[in-house]
């Protein structure tokens, strides 16, 4: 791996071990602290120290990824959504987080004010939140739903462009 300087990240300073051990979590969530102390030439406590700092400052996040398919949801679409007046934006997002089929919303720059993912059941399912959630909340303007025909990556960032 690249020798990577010392990050500042928020409040906190990532260095060369943390972005090690980032990695090795990465490839495997489940890694033991023996493990990847072997693998970095480094105390057992000092992979634990080093882990539950990054969890505490929210680094990272410990979570089992689920195969959305092969447990039901066979709908993953994108929802754009364009707010008027635009004052209205944090009431709306606060509306929409409440959705429990969201997996992702953002504030976006360009033609839409939010852009969130969704995953559903089916097509019906889809069709419920856009017609009886998401259009329903006062301020929603218009949205342009596009489905996602085949996800062929979804990924973590590699943390080696961090320079």
């Amino acid at each position: 791996m690249a020798t990577k300087s010392k990050i500042q990240a928020h409040s906190t300073t990532l260095d060369e071990l943390d972005f090690s051990i980032l990695t090795l979590l990465q490839q495997d969530g489940r890694m033991s602290f023996t493990v990847m102390a072997e693998k970095l030439s480094v105390s057992i406590s000092t992979i634990r120290t080093r882990v539950t700092k990054l969890l505490d400052d929210k680094t990272i996040q410990i979570v089992g990824r689920v195969n959305t398919a092969r447990v039901g949801f066979h709908v993953y679409a994108q929802i754009k959504i364009s707010i008027r007046p635009a004052k209205l934006i944090p009431k709306v997002s606060a509306q929409l987080l409440k959705i429990k089929e969201v997996s992702f919303l953002a504030i976006t720059s360009g033609d839409f004010d939010l852009e969130m993912d969704v995953m559903c059941r089916d097509n019906n399912h889809l069709l419920q939140i856009v017609n009886d959630y998401v259009s329903k909340i006062e301020g929603v303007d218009h949205t342009e739903t596009n489905m996602y025909l085949k996800v062929l990556k979804y990924a973590q960032p590699d943390l080696n462009l961090i320079n």
